[in-house]
């Protein structure tokens, strides 16, 4: 990659749960040769519980309240990095002005079908549990879809492999940072 070209902020993932945030994420660090952030791994650590227990115990609201946290602080670093966040994240306001200002967003869009196939007999997803989770996701899908779109870069995962797409969204930084 031409240095000049290089991405000089974090590179920020978002995109809907099962679109490969994490997957991509690392791959795109080590091409980047910087750090990758999970943005769940990090609240779940923070808070000693895991993010099903955490929607149990304490409800979305205060979920969300600790991921926008967390996701200032790793922000406010203003480092180099891979952050792979929550499919919700972009429900925020707040974070969606947070993002667009310390870093670069790719979102990493996923048809319904991709997500139930993926997430299929997934059961540490408080989203996504029950008979009534094709109809949930779609309406959080149609619900998030005006935010995913906001992002810097999109990036269609459908057919591709990870590296693909992080090649893909490599060659879409360059084009950002020249």
């Amino acid at each position: 990659m031409n240095r000049s070209a290089m991405p000089d902020r974090p590179v920020i993932l978002t995109g809907f749960m099962g679109s490969g945030k994490s997957s991509v994420g690392k791959v795109l660090a080590e091409f980047l040769s910087c750090r990758f952030i999970d943005l769940d791994a990090e609240i779940v650590e923070e808070a000693g519980l895991s993010i099903n227990e955490i929607f149990a115990r304490d409800g979305e609201d205060a979920f969300r309240l600790l991921e926008s946290a967390r996701l200032e602080r790793i922000l406010s670093a203003g480092d180099l990095c891979v952050i792979a966040t929550g499919g919700g994240v972009v429900i925020s306001q707040q974070n969606r002005e947070l993002m667009r200002k310390s870093g670069v967003t790719v979102n990493l869009k996923v048809t319904l079908e991709q997500v139930l196939d993926r997430l299929q007999g997934c059961n540490d997803r408080p989203l996504f549990a029950g008979e009534k989770a094709p109809d949930l996701v779609r309406a959080l899908m149609d619900g998030r879809e005006h935010y995913y779109a906001d992002a810097d870069i999109r990036i269609d995962t459908g057919g591709k492999s990870v590296e693909d797409v992080a090649i893909e969204i490599l060659s879409h930084l360059m084009r950002f940072f020249s």
